[in-house]
């Protein structure tokens, strides 16, 4: 690591705990040749995964975008950063569970989509409304009428 204020690669660690729920390393380190102290964090890198798009496209497989796109669906919405960070995290895990090297963008869409509806149901629509291609106001209602449906079956 590079000392952020000298950028000396030489340092120690002066303290590490895990955080998010074991998925990342946080390690407090001490420059030796300036005495300052910064912050690194260690994750487990998902490699190997690529998107197969609709019109067949290949691209890396990026949890930051994914996490840019929760974000954008849930923008002005009262969800937290770490509600959408733990989505993107059970995302991420589920997708490199279930598929070696090629994952359909469908199988992410739909993972999204399930998610966002536990987690706030306007965001789960304007996610759907790009995921889906929504033209007609007619298909923002059925949408809607669909959660009420199934809120209304899941009700005591």
């Amino acid at each position: 690591m590079r000392c952020t204020k000298c950028g000396c690669e030489e340092d120690k660690v002066i303290d590490s705990r895990t955080s998010r729920e074991g998925l990342t390393i946080r390690r407090r380190r001490e420059c030796l040749a300036c005495g300052h102290r910064f912050t690194t964090y260690e994750e487990i890198e998902h490699d190997g995964l690529t998107i197969i798009k609709r019109d067949g496209r290949a691209e890396e497989f990026s949890r930051e975008k994914l996490l840019s796109g929760l974000k954008r669906a849930c923008q002005k919405r009262p969800v937290s950063i770490k509600a959408l960070e733990e989505l993107a995290d059970r995302i991420t895990d589920e997708l490199t569970q279930k598929f070696d090297g090629e994952v359909p963008s469908m199988a992410i869409g739909e993972r999204v989509m399930e998610g966002l509806k536990h987690l706030d149901q306007v965001a789960y629509v304007r996610y759907a409304s790009i995921y889906r291609r929504f033209q007609e106001l007619t298909d923002f209602v059925q949408e809607v009428k669909k959660l009420e449906e199934q809120r209304d079956s899941t009700a005591p």
